[in-house]
């Protein structure tokens, strides 16, 4: 059964087409989804890309959170628990949106880091079968407001609850202050709640070893997998 996966285009979403062509890589039935669409029914999951949507007006992701699409994509995950994934500034937007805990600051060195880190596996996900604790991946970071943050009163329940889900950390996974790309509390480069998943990262510039790392493919193939046998547990 092939899964229906759309990723959604803002003004200004510009790994809109690598994300569509890193998932059809991966088996998925995709199409690129407008941002004023208001019914979401016919897709299995849907993915926020990367980009500057609204040229990163007022905040990083702020007047996307307001689009149409957004009001479709809470009802969707509040009624059936639809699969999200959030990537770069698709996280900036589930924060903005509410849909994610935490905001994303702008780094704190005040530099654009276009770079690859390594980032490791904190909690398991029903989402990702196969990504499992501890497990590293190499991807590559683009951003400028990619610095997490939560009151440090929350973050303790943050790593209870399971929200807590890659941090960056050294190429033998080691965690360190000085390996922290961004300034992001707790070296935290990825956050889930719920079905809705969100990184900083991009996976879907790391779908082959010839562009620096696959690792990317395997984390976007572990969340197909998911999403495909939810979609098979609901029909």
């Amino acid at each position: 059964m092939s899964v229906r996966i759309g990723v959604v285009t803002f003004p200004g979403s510009n790994c809109d087409h690598d994300t569509l062509w890193a998932l059809d890589e991966l088996g998925a039935e995709t199409a690129p989804i407008w941002y004023r669409t208001e019914d979401l029914d016919h897709w299995d999951g849907v993915v926020l890309p990367g980009g500057f949507s609204y040229g990163d007006y007022l905040r990083s992701g702020a007047l996307a959170a307001k689009a149409p699409v957004l009001g479709a994509l809470r009802a969707a995950v509040q009624t059936r628990s639809l699969p999200v994934l959030g990537i770069c500034n698709g996280f900036q937007i589930l924060t903005e949106a509410g849909l994610l805990p935490g905001a994303l600051r702008p780094n704190r060195h005040g530099q654009f880091r276009c770079e690859w880190d390594t980032v490791r596996v904190v909690e398991q996900s029903p989402w990702f079968p196969g990504l499992t604790v501890g497990m590293r991946l190499r991807l590559p970071i683009a951003h400028a407001e990619g610095s997490y943050y939560v009151p440090s009163g929350q973050l303790g329940a943050l790593f209870q609850s399971g929200e807590a889900w890659l941090q960056y950390v050294d190429d033998a996974g080691r965690l360190s202050p000085s390996i922290n790309p961004n300034g992001s509390i707790a070296n935290l480069a990825g956050v889930q709640r719920g079905s809705v998943a969100a990184l900083m990262p991009h996976p879907e510039r790391a779908m082959a070893s010839y562009l620096g790392s696959d690792d990317g493919r395997r984390l976007l193939g572990a969340w197909v997998k998911g999403v495909s046998q939810e979609a098979i547990h609901a029909r």
